[in-house]
């Protein structure tokens, strides 16, 4: 069976990619900048799933470590599904570039340096499947939250480019568009119920879309319809819109 790699994987939803993936039979490689903490996880996966399952140091803003982190791996997987992320307030990040860098880096540039190294090794195998978790948040600017949607922006620009490059390598890239997620990250946000998935649907579209080589799949249908409303809503109109 092939093996996944999860960077990120203290996240909830890559604890539940984790558990659902190791429910298909997938070995699994758990990364994380803390790997003390994905012992109980990874226990827990070894005995309930009869799978194998490591855990791996990584920090997705160290970058000049990724490469060496990458070629450690024994064996290489066949798919990496990136999870890592970080959002906090907007006005804070305005204000204060060390929380701002923080999000860019967490969001878009540390994915891009591993996401290279990964490609790289993945066309060379002319296999692999690619899948990197981003957000609605980067289909249009919003004054709520638009440093976090910009970097969303261009990890979702950096998929879209990425997945014309390497399937003409046999390798396939998914991005996923999550709308709200009730997650660590999201808690005390007041999300509405309807609008909100949970982190096992998060972790069954990403599976579906795995196994049936989507290419842009959204966490619940309609966000991808909310979006487009959002998106064609004229600039001059938008602009004086509080979102």
């Amino acid at each position: 069976m092939a093996t996944v790699l999860l960077l990120g994987a203290t996240s909830d939803m890559a604890v539940a990619m984790a558990r659902t993936m190791a429910a298909k039979g997938y070995d699994i490689q758990l990364a994380a900048r803390n790997s003390d903490r994905l012992k109980p996880l990874q226990g827990d996966i070894t005995v309930r799933y009869g799978v194998n399952c490591t855990a791996h140091e990584f920090d997705a803003t160290a970058f000049a470590t990724h490469h060496d982190f990458y070629y450690s791996l024994t064996p290489k997987p066949d798919i990496v599904i990136c999870v890592f992320g970080y959002m906090s307030d907007n006005d804070a990040a305005c204000k204060n570039w060390d929380e701002a860098s923080k999000m860019i880096n967490s969001n878009y540039t540390g994915a891009v340096s591993i996401l290279n190294i990964v490609g790289e090794d993945f066309a060379e195998r002319k296999s692999g499947t690619i899948v990197g978790i981003s957000s609605v948040a980067g289909v249009r600017g919003r004054q709520s939250n638009y440093i976090y949607g910009s970097a969303k922006a261009g990890f979702t620009a950096y998929l879209s480019g990425l997945r014309n490059k390497m399937y003409h390598c046999g390798v396939h890239v998914v991005s996923v568009l999550p709308g709200f997620v009730d997650t660590k990250m999201t808690a005390g946000l007041n999300l509405p119920p309807l609008l909100t998935a949970n982190t096992q649907q998060v972790a069954d579209t990403v599976e579906k879309a795995i196994r049936k080589k989507q290419n842009i799949v959204y966490v619940k249908w309609f966000w991808k319809w909310i979006m487009t409303i959002i998106k064609n809503i004229p600039e001059n109109v938008f602009k004086k819109k509080k979102l």
